[in-house]
């Protein structure tokens, strides 16, 4: 009888404390719901049991302190924390849109980079990413319900104290669980944030919010901290790097005193090339130039959230991007080694061009501090005021105007500083690809032919890609490579070919979603629509092959024959530096990637902490992998990756952070293990 009164007073008392604590546990209700709708229009997996606890705890945390304050203050702090949840939630989802990441607060020095592309940003907003303002209003119309019943007057007052601790215990309880569940990698992921997605998808958005927080603080309360660590580490792998010595290869000093000029092409990739649309080439020039010289068809980006300024910084460098804030913007005032200094040291004349502001990307301060003797910004070219303009085209002076002009730049360089080593920086074929009448015309309809049911040749055109993210992209690389075709000829035409190199690559991906890449690969003009998952033509987009697909392509021309081939290794933007050094004869000491015609491995290691080799694709966020040849994987192989990956980003990212160039790079000794 005893056990029954006791069961009885505790469902009156569980009762009585929902009953009267509806606001608390809405809040709760709210939150996690929250997180999970992130979840879901984010990196699309809601459902995670440590993301789950994680809010959990979080919300229980927050709300717990409304307990302290009086019963008419509640509303007031719940929905404070609503609306902020909201509000961060709608920034994140945006965000990811861009970067398929997640915001940092480090990232705020940035903030001013959103106005010069705001075309790109208003292209990237739907109506799913503002549906978190749905919570707030939700719990702005059950408080006026509750305020017209009486809630508030009628509210039995519990003991706040009390409650707090209770809550803080089941806090612990949850925490606990939460602990034991995480392994050493987890931690990892959690501890150095090189891979955000991975941190919301297993702890949630309030928890990564908090963890970055501290991640952006520490360093700047105490500078020195993680300093020894990472100094030790930063010996240690140039100690083995440096003894194990780049042989020479048949690459070796082939381009010494050679002229030397990078293209950096804004956002062009490599399926583009030899793609045609009803039999006419998106990129007829490009794919020229690509096969009169050496194409890498594998060469991968290793860009973070600085996008075109860390290309800049990575393939420049040899290092990764930084895994808070960019270089650019957050490090700029560290000692790095790029190609521009390397070459300046050799005698060249180093410069840059790019026909948009100097502050951009804080430019003007890091193309001199990678070595730069001078970059010719947007106050070295003419740029007309009117937006109707033909000579503006997307986010300023069109590619064709600017390579124009740059050709008299170019030709006095050639005249009074040879030889020379420049990087050529493109702007047109900019998200969001919108500038469609300046673009000229480029078809992108699908014209077809099918048998009837009578045996009739039926012929159609049907709209394929007009009016959609992928036909205005290629519109407007359409165009790219009309103005480098042009480009190309003027250098012909004015000698500036002779006795110099041309290196083209594409910066990054155009960032557009998966659903345009299988439009583009499994469309069926007849019906206009995308063909069954059970067709044997049907291409699957899965995250690995769209991840696969992020490549852009690189190309060294020189106009020799003999040197036209095609390489099909992994390659990463870290790579270009040590093959650069190994043809045109000096030696690059800092760069974290290896000669691509080199014996070793190529292993691409992205900032995220995903990796890629000719064997295999391996995903940090899943912590899977996915076979590229048919050669068996052994798990060791694997996990020898894993610790790559994580060494490389773990000694880039000292070297940006403790600067370790410069106060450590002295002190680098003999390699103490195997």
């Amino acid at each position: 009888m005893k056990r029954k009164l006791n069961i009885n007073k505790i469902v009156d008392n569980t009762k009585r404390y929902i009953l009267n604590n509806r606001l608390f546990l809405l809040f709760i209700f709210i939150s996690l719901s929250i997180g999970l709708l992130l979840r879901l229009n984010t990196i699309g997996t809601p459902l995670y049991f440590k993301a789950f606890i994680s809010d959990l705890l979080m919300s229980l945390l927050i709300g717990s302190f409304s307990y302290f304050l009086k019963v008419k203050n509640r509303y007031t702090y719940y929905l404070i924390w609503i609306i902020f949840s909201s509000v961060l939630s709608i920034a994140n989802t945006v965000y990811y849109e861009f970067y398929q990441s997640f915001i940092s607060v480090n990232l705020i020095s940035t903030a001013s980079m959103i106005g010069q592309v705001n075309d790109s940003l208003w292209a990237k907003l739907h109506f799913h990413q503002f549906v978190y303002l749905l919570f707030p209003l939700a719990f702005i119309l059950i408080h006026k319900y509750l305020v017209k019943h009486n809630y508030y007057d009628n509210l039995k007052t519990f003991n706040g104290k009390k409650i707090f601790i209770r809550i803080c215990a089941i806090c612990g309880i949850l925490l606990l669980s939460l602990a034991l569940t995480i392994t050493n990698n987890d931690a990892s992921r959690f501890l150095k944030l090189w891979n955000r997605e991975s941190v919301v998808q297993r702890y949630g958005l309030y928890v990564y919010t908090v963890n970055d927080l501290i991640q952006s603080v520490r360093p700047k309360i105490n500078t020195l901290f993680g300093y020894d660590e990472a100094a030790y580490t930063f010996r240690e792998f140039y100690a083995c790097k440096w003894e194990d010595k780049t042989e020479k290869n048949e690459y070796t000093d082939i381009f010494k005193g050679k002229n030397v000029v990078f293209i950096h092409a804004e956002s062009i990739q490599n399926f583009l090339i030899d793609l045609k649309i009803n039999g006419q080439e998106v990129t007829p020039n490009i794919n020229k130039f690509a096969s009169e010289g050496m194409y890498f068809t594998k060469f991968y980006p290793q860009i973070s959230v600085g996008t075109s300024s860390d290309t800049e910084f990575t393939l420049t460098t040899g290092l990764m991007p930084s895994s808070n804030g960019t270089v650019f913007v957050n490090y700029f005032d560290k000692t790095y080694y790029g190609m521009p200094k390397y070459f300046s040291n050799l005698g060249y004349y180093t410069f840059s061009m790019h026909a948009n502001d100097a502050d951009y990307w804080n430019r003007k301060v890091m193309h001199n501090n990678l070595g730069y003797n001078h970059f010719y910004a947007k106050d070295s070219y003419v740029i007309p005021e009117d937006p109707s303009d033909p000579e503006l085209v997307g986010l300023g002076l069109s590619d064709k105007s600017f390579f124009n002009q740059s050709i008299s730049l170019l030709s006095n360089i050639k005249d009074t500083k040879s030889p020379f080593f420049g990087t050529i920086i493109t702007l047109s074929n900019h998200s969001p690809f919108n500038d469609l009448e300046k673009y000229g015309e480029f078809d992108v309809s699908m014209n077809y032919k099918y048998k009837d049911e009578d045996g009739k040749t039926v012929s159609g055109n049907a709209p394929y890609l007009e009016d959609t993210p992928m036909g205005n992209y290629l519109k407007s690389s359409h165009y790219a490579d009309q103005a480098f075709g042009e480009f190309i000829e003027s250098l012909k035409n004015y000698g500036l070919l002779e006795n110099t190199v041309i290196i083209f690559y594409g910066d990054h991906e155009a960032r557009l979603p998966k659903a345009q890449f299988s439009r583009l690969y499994n469309y069926d003009p007849v019906t206009d629509s995308i063909i069954s998952e059970d067709d044997e033509n049907y291409v699957n987009i899965s995250q690995y092959n769209y991840d696969l697909l992020k490549n852009t392509p690189f190309i060294i021309w020189t106009g020799d024959e003999s040197l036209s081939k095609k390489i099909n290794s992994a390659m990463g933007m870290y790579d270009v530096l040590p093959t650069i050094a190994n043809m045109f004869g000096f030696k690059d000491k800092w760069s974290l990637g290896s000669d691509v015609f080199s014996s070793k491995e190529r292993i691409v290691v992205f900032p995220n902490g995903n990796v890629l080799t000719d064997k295999v694709y391996y995903s940090d966020l899943n912590d899977e992998y996915i076979a590229l040849s048919d050669e068996p994987i052994e798990i060791d192989y694997i996990n020898k990756l894993k610790e790559h990956a994580d060494k490389v980003l773990d000694v880039s990212n000292g070297i940006i952070v403790h600067d370790l160039i410069k106060r450590e790079g002295d002190k680098i000794g003999e390699c103490t293990h195997e």
